[in-house]
C-alpha cells in the first residue's frame, strides 16, 4: 500500500485537504496529521478494523487505550461528564495547547459520546476508569477534528519506542506504506511531545514533562480568585483577606501557605492603583484577627481577569466594567452577594465598614461553596 502525501500550508491547511482527510478517516483509513507538538496517526473510534490497524502500527495491546483528540475545549465534557475543579482549570487555561489530560471517568456509559458507540469504541478510549484527552493548538488539526462526525483517537506517528516525528519526512521514514494518508505541513510548532498530566480530584500527577515543564503546570493548576471594587482600598481588600481566611480554614493551613496549596486570592479596583487599605477597613479586619496593613491598592487589568478562575464583583456596575474589559470572562464573573450590591463605605464610620464586611462574609460563605479547590 502506498501512503498518499498531501503537502499544505501550515497556517491554512486548506478546506480540500481537510475534506480529503475526513474522507479517508470516515472510510476506515489511517491518517497522519500535524499537531502543535508532534505528528499523530489517527483512526475513527467506531471502526474496529481501523482500530486494529492502528494497534498494529503502534504495537499496542487491545487493553491499552488511545488518546482522544478533540477540536475544541468544550468537547471535553462529552467524554468526561462532570469535569470540574482542577481538571476544568487545566482545560480552560491550557487548551488548545500542548497538554494531554488524563481524567477520571467512573462509568464510560454515562458519557454523552457513548450513546452512539459500542464496547470496542469504549475500550479504545477508556481504561482503568480514566480517559486521555488532547486538544491540539494547530490550525489543520483543529479543522480536521471539528469536521469529523465521530470521535478520533490518535497516537504519535512512529513505531513504538522510536522518537516522535516532528516533520512529514520523519513520518514517512517510520510509517510509509502502513498508513493511508499523510498531511504534511512541515515542522510542528513545538517539535516536542505534549506534557501529560493525570488529574484525580483536587490533585494532579505530572506523568511526563513535555512542552510545559513542572513549574508551568503548577501555575496552570492554581485556583485564582479575584475580588473587584472601585478603589481597592475598602470592599475588595476586606473581601480578599476574608476569602483567604475561609479557604485556609477549609484547607487546614495558614493563610501564608495558600499558594503552596494551589490557591491565590487577589483584589483590584476599577479605579484603583494608589495607597493602602483604609484605616477603618484595617480596624474591622483586626477585630477578626486579620491583617490588611501590607495591602497596596491595584488597578484592575484585563490580564488579571483572564488569569482568574472566578471573579467576584461588589456591584452590578463593577461586573459590567469587568465584562466590558474581557467579554469572554462573562461566565466567570458574578456579584459577591447574589442579587445585591455591596455599597462603598468610603468616608463612613467604622460601623459602616463593619456592615460592609458582614455582607462580604455572607457572600463569601455562599460563593466559596461553589469554588472547588
Amino acid at each position: 500500500m502506498d501512503t498518499k502525501v498531501i503537502k499544505t500550508d501550515p497556517q491554512l491547511g486548506g478546506a480540500d485537504t481537510v475534506r480529503r482527510a475526513v474522507e479517508v478517516l470516515t472510510g476506515g483509513g489511517l491518517v497522519a496529521f500535524p499537531t502543535d507538538t508532534v505528528y499523530g496517526v489517527a483512526a475513527r473510534v467506531d471502526d474496529r478494523a481501523a482500530l486494529r490497524r492502528l494497534r498494529n502500527v503502534k504495537s499496542r495491546k487491545v487493553e491499552q487505550a488511545f488518546t482522544v483528540h478533540i477540536g475544541s475545549p468544550s468537547e471535553a465534557v462529552r467524554f468526561a461528564p462532570g469535569l470540574e475543579g482542577l481538571a476544568s482549570r487545566f482545560v480552560r487555561k491550557a487548551w488548545p495547547g500542548p497538554l494531554t489530560l488524563i481524567v477520571p471517568v467512573g462509568d464510560p456509559a454515562s458519557a454523552e459520546v457513548m450513546s452512539d458507540l459500542d464496547g470496542s469504541a469504549a475500550a479504545a478510549m477508556y481504561h482503568g476508569g480514566t480517559i486521555g484527552l488532547r486538544c491540539p493548538d494547530d490550525p489543520f488539526a483543529g479543522a480536521l477534528l471539528r469536521a469529523m462526525e465521530v470521535p478520533v483517537v490518535a497516537a504519535s506517528a512512529n513505531q513504538a519506542g522510536r522518537p516522535a516525528p516532528c516533520t512529514g519526512d520523519d513520518v514517512l521514514n517510520e510509517l510509509d506504506g502502513q498508513i493511508d494518508l499523510l498531511v504534511d505541513t512541515g515542522r510542528t510548532k513545538y517539535a516536542r511531545p505534549s506534557t501529560i498530566v493525570r488529574v484525580t480530584g483536587s490533585s494532579y500527577e505530572l506523568v511526563r514533562e513535555g512542552v510545559y515543564d513542572a513549574d508551568l503546570v503548577r501555575r496552570l493548576s492554581m485556583l485564582r480568585l479575584l475580588l473587584v471594587c472601585t478603589g481597592n482600598t475598602c470592599r475588595s481588600p476586606m473581601a480578599g483577606v476574608l476569602a483567604r481566611d475561609m479557604l485556609a480554614q477549609r484547607l487546614c493551613c495558614d493563610i501564608s501557605e495558600l499558594p503552596e496549596r494551589g490557591v491565590e486570592v487577589r483584589s483590584a479596583g476599577t479605579a484603583g492603583g494608589w495607597g493602602g487599605a483604609s484605616p477603618n477597613a484595617m480596624t474591622v479586619m483586626e477585630r477578626r484577627g486579620l491583617d490588611l496593613s501590607g495591602h497596596e491598592s491595584a488597578a484592575l487589568t484585563p490580564e488579571m481577569i483572564q488569569q482568574a478562575d472566578h471573579v467576584f464583583a461588589m456591584t452590578r456596575s463593577h461586573r459590567d466594567t469587568i465584562i466590558n474589559m474581557v467579554p469572554s470572562a462573562e461566565e466567570r464573573v458574578a456579584l459577591l452577594v447574589d442579587g445585591q450590591d455591596i455599597r462603598d463605605p468610603i468616608g463612613g464610620s467604622v460601623d459602616d465598614y463593619e456592615k460592609c464586611a458582614r455582607m462580604a462574609e455572607k457572600g463569601l460563605q455562599a460563593r466559596l461553596q461553589e469554588v472547588i479547590v
